[in-house]
């Protein structure tokens, strides 16, 4: 029953319009009114208490870091280098986005923020050189996907913390999954692409590659210093996020010098709109959390999938058919927040690994985020391209099934993540 009580409120609320938040804020009183401890001032305490939690305060500066890359002049310099490596190959622009999309979300952990970027700053250049506007738009959304599963990843911060599970091995397990994810899309624009005429960009000189790199050298060091920081031990995962916060804003300011000084507080307001919107719907969430565990529903979840629990590959199939459903309804942030802790307990039951679960779990996610109908970055990538919803539909389902078919193989294949993991945690 009381699985019933959370699953009908949350629903009902969703269907009546309500935001997210409220819903879960809602579905939260509801569940306290069940077990007969409806009292506002707990519902206030841990309201507040959910968002008091340092790992999460990695959240503002990502963000933060995103606007800046894109108005800096650092995401147009990743641009660059890209295009002088791969531009002259046929359909060269695509891969410059897949690479793009990677270098771009691998510093601002935001697939809303890399496709942005790229729609902006790649779209104009794809369409005045002869490329088909749906197709270029389909791969930028789907590239920009990738940055939910590359360190520093958004959801797998809300992921370790609402799940108790460390951060940084999250992040060292999501490096090769990300990879593969790339080069599936890569895979998938050499097929859209074979039977298109299109036009060959010419290629540039050793010396023209050389400049593009050493004019960008300063943003194709922070994945880099991100990695051997979180590795070593330097700093947290929060630290880091403060470390690509400050680095954004001197390159842009004093190095680029593309960023002035009175541009900063309007940037810094935007940055802040997102995160307050990210960081009510994570406290709204944690609540919830709270309540599921006081009132056990992960044990009766469990109960509900026991016959699944002997077999693990089964069940972890059968958990990524329904965040796949899920994902269709609701945007990553909710369902990391709301799915977490009910999975835990089964995980923990099956004796599956929550790292290598997260990042199975993040892949799921990000495929939603290109998904209707609320598919954020698909919104965020018509906004700016100008593209028809229904026109981009159509055009993601290539490079969604590529994903997909990485996402099953690592199900299938758990040593393709965990290995390369421990390689990185060494």
């Amino acid at each position: 029953m009381t699985v019933t009580v959370f699953i009908g409120s949350l629903l009902a609320a969703m269907a009546i319009g309500m935001p997210i938040a409220w819903a879960l804020l809602f579905c939260g009183l509801c569940l306290m009114w069940h077990i007969g401890l409806f009292n506002s001032q707990i519902m206030a305490q841990n309201l507040l208490g959910g968002a008091d939690n340092f790992p999460l305060m990695a959240i503002p500066f990502f963000m933060l870091a995103g606007v800046v890359m894109t108005e800096g002049g650092i995401a147009k310099r990743i641009i660059a280098i890209a295009l002088s490596l791969l531009g002259h190959k046929r359909g060269g622009l695509g891969y410059v986005v897949i690479l793009a999309g990677c270098i771009i979300g691998a510093l601002s952990g935001s697939s809303a923020a890399d496709a942005a970027a790229l729609s902006s700053l790649l779209m104009p250049m794809m369409v005045a050189a002869g490329y088909d506007k749906v197709k270029s738009a389909s791969l930028i959304a789907s590239s920009a996907c990738v940055a939910s599963v590359l360190p520093p990843a958004i959801g797998l911060i809300l992921y370790g913390v609402t799940g108790g599970v460390s951060v940084i091995k999250l992040f060292m397990a999501g490096i090769v999954p990300g990879v593969l994810f790339a080069g599936s899309l890569a895979v998938a624009w050499w097929l859209v692409i074979r039977n298109d005429d299109l036009p060959v960009q010419p290629s540039m000189s050793w010396r023209q590659k050389l400049g593009a790199i050493r004019e960008g050298i300063w943003a194709l060091m922070l994945p880099f210093i991100i990695l051997f920081g979180l590795r070593s031990g330097i700093f947290t995962p929060t630290e880091a996020a403060v470390v690509v916060a400050v680095y954004c804003l001197v390159v842009s300011c004093l190095i680029y010098r593309e960023l002035p000084f009175n541009r900063l507080f309007a940037i810094f307001a935007k940055a802040a709109q997102t995160t307050a919107v990210v960081m009510f719907l994570v406290a709204a969430a944690l609540v919830s959390s709270w309540l599921i565990t006081i009132a056990e529903i992960g044990d009766q979840v469990v109960a509900i999938v026991s016959p699944f629990i002997p077999y693990p590959t089964l069940l972890l199939l059968v958990l990524m058919m329904l965040v796949v459903v899920i994902g269709t309804a609701l945007d990553l942030t909710p369902t990391v927040l709301l799915l977490t802790p009910l999975v835990m307990p089964i995980l923990k039951a099956a004796g599956i690994d929550p790292v290598y679960f997260g990042i199975i779990f993040m892949m799921n996610n990000a495929i939603g985020l290109i998904t209707p109908p609320v598919g954020t970055v698909l919104n965020v990538t018509c906004g700016v391209t100008g593209v028809r919803m229904d026109e981009i539909i159509k055009g993601v389902l290539p490079f969604m099934y590529a994903q997909l078919i990485v996402l099953f193989l690592l199900a299938l294949v758990p040593a393709l993540v965990t290995i390369p993991a421990s390689w990185f945690m060494r």
